[in-house]
């Protein structure tokens, strides 16, 4: 299992997360951040756990943002 953690607040909504990864990454109409698919905010960070099939997409995104706001970590 691995868990995704994104400082959504910061972001800027350039949409290299959706790119590589569409099925957890989705850009809001309301604001035109990223928003984590199924991630639930505490402290103004969201989260979510998920298989490890979604680790290697998710790191590219973790690496691609250009504002460093998405972690992944192993759990």
């Amino acid at each position: 299992m691995i868990q995704i953690i994104q400082q959504r607040e910061k972001c800027i909504g350039c949409n290299a997360c959706v790119e590589v990864a569409d099925y957890r990454w989705r850009i809001s109409k309301k604001d035109g951040r990223c928003t984590l698919v199924g991630g639930v905010e505490k402290k103004g960070f969201f989260s979510v756990i998920v298989n490890d099939h979604e680790l290697e997409d998710n790191l590219l995104a973790a690496k691609n943002c250009p504002v460093n706001i998405i972690k992944v970590q192993k759990k």
